[in-house]
């Protein structure tokens, strides 16, 4: 990360921390004065709205002290949602025992996409289990890493 987004995550980590917060990510979206700064943070059990209130009005007054940005913009904080995108490994370690929605770049059993519960993860990927179709029994569907191109946690209703 470059630029301006990397700057803001900087000023952002240390008070992310203080605050039990975790950043999951750092956008910078615009130009000129249109320039939105958005900041993702989570925590252990879930971020609620205090925690977003508290982590902006910290970061508001860090950033506009240390100034990384030479024109106006608007600052966004929010939480992941529960449809998060995985991303690093992490996520994945935080999401087992759940259902997931996984797009691989080559199909597996013929389907581009395949959701089941994130059974594990280890170094060389995850092992999902799928249900198979008209049955009762799950099928362990090992993906290696670089066979991932997307993946998100499934909302569960």
């Amino acid at each position: 990360m470059n630029g301006p987004g990397s700057q803001v995550h900087h000023i952002a980590e240390p008070i992310a921390k203080a605050l039990h917060l975790e950043i999951v990510e750092v956008e910078c979206h615009g130009k000129g004065a249109k320039t939105i700064v958005r900041v993702i943070v989570d925590k252990e059990g879930g971020v609620g709205i205090q925690d977003c209130e508290r982590f902006h009005q910290s970061l508001s007054r860090a950033l506009d002290v240390a100034d990384p940005i030479p024109h106006a913009y608007r600052l966004e904080v929010s939480s992941p949602g529960l449809d998060r995108p995985l991303k690093q490994r992490k996520d994945y370690d935080l999401a087992v025992g759940r259902n997931i929605r996984v797009k691989v770049h080559v199909p597996v059993h013929g389907k581009g996409t395949l959701v089941g519960q994130l059974a594990e993860v280890d170094d060389r990927g995850i092992t999902l289990q799928v249900p198979v179709r008209k049955s009762k029994t799950r099928r362990r569907v090992p993906l290696e890493w670089d066979a991932i191109a997307q993946a998100k946690r499934e909302v569960e209703w």
